[in-house]
């Protein structure tokens, strides 16, 4: 059932005071994406375990799959049903429009990204139609992300190993930061220090150093894409430091796919899949827990 727009509102305040806890409290809320029922379910078990806030996240092919107001509801049906405090995450709307639909479902977070969708697009253009995102999503109060530059990679397994002088081409300055957080007015600045999409061969590094210069420079919040694959001690250092969010979407996809696959081949004769599902479910919410064990943001929920 869709929400009101007094309802929305009220959602939004609740994820406003959410974020202002994380930079208070030195906490990051982890944000994680959902493939479907069953990861969602595993992200709201870890939170009713963790007692933390947590973020759904859902990109543009989730939304394909299984739509704006659908997500909404089952979010709201679990959030309810485990009494946990839990909001949704546009992840990289590639367009005004998309963006705009994910604030009329009532979502508390947009992520704008229109460098991931037109990877040609000037400075200029990211920062208008930023700004008619900031400008729409006063209609609920919503929190709006957005940077002004492309994050390599994906969500999914790399074989190769990422080439980090590449990568630094593309890492945040706490000039171009500060610039662009106030041509736009965002509420979270996704910072660009080493977090990439995706896991690779290797670890990935974090440059901690230019973090806390950018975390200096800007009054907003700072989100980190790309957590997947990084080791724990750089989300212990990041949150120290000021980073109020953590995506999180491969590493559950890993458990969530190689638990099923060890399932299925133990269970043969199996065709109800769904009577598989636990362990599947337990895997992916082993993934979260550690996560926000990592972001101290056990304990931190507010229902």
């Amino acid at each position: 059932m869709a929400l009101s727009l007094d309802q929305m509102r009220e959602n939004c305040q609740k994820a406003r005071a959410a974020m202002q806890r994380a930079r208070a409290e030195h906490f990051a809320i982890g944000a994680f994406n959902i493939d479907n029922q069953d990861t969602l379910i595993a992200i709201a078990r870890a939170a009713k375990a963790k007692n933390a806030p947590v973020m759904i996240e859902i990109s543009q092919g989730e939304v394909d799959a299984l739509g704006l107001e659908n997500v909404r509801d089952m979010v709201d049906n679990y959030k309810q049903e485990y009494g946990v405090e839990m909001y949704i995450n546009l992840d990289h709307s590639p367009t005004v429009a998309a963006a705009i639909a994910g604030i009329e479902a009532g979502f508390e977070f947009i992520h704008i990204d229109i460098s991931q969708a037109r990877k040609n697009a000037t400075v200029e253009e990211i920062v208008t139609e930023t700004k008619q995102i900031v400008e729409y999503a006063k209609l609920t109060g919503a929190l709006v992300e957005s940077e002004p530059h492309y994050f390599g990679g994906g969500s999914n397994v790399f074989a190769e190993a990422m080439d980090y002088e590449v990568i630094k081409k593309t890492f945040s300055t706490p000039e171009s930061a500060k610039a662009f957080v106030e041509a736009t007015g965002i509420d979270t600045f996704a910072a660009a220090i080493g977090n990439l999409h995706g896991k690779y061969p290797v670890p990935k590094k974090l440059d901690i150093e230019l973090l806390t210069k950018v975390r200096a420079a800007i009054s907003c919040n700072i989100s980190l894409h790309g957590g997947s694959g990084t080791p724990g001690h750089y989300f212990v250092d990041a949150v120290k430091v000021g980073v109020s969010k953590i995506n999180i979407n491969t590493d559950m996809r890993i458990a969530y796919r190689e638990t099923l696959e060890k399932v299925l081949a133990e269970n043969k004769t199996e065709y109800a899949v769904v009577k598989l599902m636990s362990q599947v479910i337990e895997a992916v919410q082993s993934v979260v827990e550690d996560k926000i064990d990592m972001f101290n943001a056990a304990g931190k929920a507010h229902i």
